[in-house]
């Protein structure tokens, strides 16, 4: 009987606490939908490819090699920056609750980022809750060179878009030496991802930092 509960999800089943579903676990590294639906942690990990800061995981194109990765994995390489705190605040029937709202991009300029976001009553908490959720959302960043493959790669290797709620977030390769044609805050996450030139474009409700996991998506796809 305690085998069958268990296969039919229970205490010790593998839909049950402590459990798996198809085999993997249920708590993983990287990107599990916080920020965008286009990132699925869980769903990259029955494909069998894990998100995230892993020697073996190629961090471009294939064929391009292996110099983009962390080396071993070692987060202490990463470098993280507060890109924004701004206060929010919640109507109770105590009155107004305002707190702080961090977001916080972490990188190693070479091929990695992650962004994380957090709120809290004092600043230092939120930023420090901030870097946390950022390095469990390391991810690798897709990059080729503009025209010829001369040098290492500097810009996105296509045109990608993303898409956070009505913000729609653009991609655009760009020659060696143009830079990062971007709006200020934009342009520190796709620098600490190790993205040297690129043309960016983005429509919608752009005064909230929220659709900055936007460009975090374009990193990841090749359309």
């Amino acid at each position: 009987m305690a085998d069958d509960a268990g296969a039919a999800g229970g205490p010790g089943g593998p839909r049950g606490p402590g459990g798996s579903r198809n085999g993997w676990p249920r708590r993983l590294l990287g990107f599990c939908g916080g920020f965008s639906s286009g990132l699925r942690g869980r769903g990259s990990w029955r494909q069998g490819r894990r998100q995230g800061v892993d020697p073996g995981h190629q961090a471009g194109p294939p064929g391009q090699g292996h110099e983009d990765q962390v080396p071993g994995g070692d987060l202490s390489l990463l470098f993280d920056e507060v890109l924004k705190i701004m206060p929010v605040q919640k109507q109770t029937r105590a009155g107004q609750g305002t707190r702080f709202k961090a977001f916080v991009a972490i990188g190693d300029y070479n091929g990695h980022v992650g962004l994380g976001v957090k709120r809290s009553k004092e600043v230092a908490t939120a930023i420090r809750g901030a870097i946390i959720l950022a390095k469990l959302s390391i991810v690798p960043v897709w990059r080729d060179c503009w025209g010829n493959k001369i040098g290492k790669p500097h810009t996105v290797p296509c045109k990608v878009t993303g898409r956070c709620g009505s913000v729609l977030v653009r991609l655009i390769p760009a020659p060696r030496g143009t830079g990062i044609v971007s709006a200020p805050v934009p342009k520190k996450l796709l620098m600490m991802a190790g993205i040297d030139d690129c043309f960016t474009s983005a429509r919608g409700c752009t005064a909230t930092l929220g659709h900055l996991s936007d460009y975090v998506q374009c990193t990841q796809r090749i359309d």
